[in-house]
């Protein structure tokens, strides 16, 4: 019974064993080594208003990974009521394109590269200002002539010109 009992564990662990050997050989043939994803930085961006300091909520904060010149896609997080955001996918090395969107703020960007594990950025939203135009001198725009949407310059009705038929 002991002999028995011996055998056939040594059956079963040279199963096993052979089992074993069997499948790492056709890793090996197959090409299929397992590589760990690369180490990723935690990114925490807080989004405040230039004038006093007071975080921007619900601000448009998205993360445009770069190769080189190329973006290679783009994430995007809402700020929480204290104006921050954290992600943690981006990859240690690689540089980031961060842009930032808010009603009434001017757009912000900035690249950054990513060389540790943990990075804190702060960004201050200015409002917006004077921008750059071809027209009117260059260097912003004229004041506007139009009226707002409902409202008119004149008291007389605009007339229209018919269509040639």
């Amino acid at each position: 019974m002991r002999i028995w009992v011996s055998s056939r564990l040594f059956s079963v662990l040279a199963l096993l064993l052979g089992l074993s050997c069997m499948s790492a050989h056709a890793d090996q043939r197959n090409g299929r080594k397992y590589t760990p994803p690369p180490a990723t930085a935690t990114i925490k961006v807080t989004v405040l208003r230039s004038t006093n300091g007071k975080p921007i909520p619900n601000a448009a904060v998205i993360f445009h990974p770069m190769a080189g010149d190329k973006d290679k896609g783009a994430l995007e997080l809402k700020s929480d009521e204290d104006g921050k955001v954290t992600i943690d996918v981006i990859p240690i090395g690689d540089t980031v394109r961060l842009q930032v969107i808010a009603d009434g703020w001017k757009t912000y960007g900035e690249d950054y590269t990513i060389d540790t594990d943990k990075k804190d950025i702060v960004v201050k939203m200015k409002r917006p200002g004077e921008q750059y135009s071809l027209y009117g001198g260059g260097k912003g725009t004229e004041p506007s002539t139009t009226a707002p949407k409902g409202e008119s310059n004149s008291a007389k009705p605009s007339e229209q010109t018919p269509l040639p038929q």
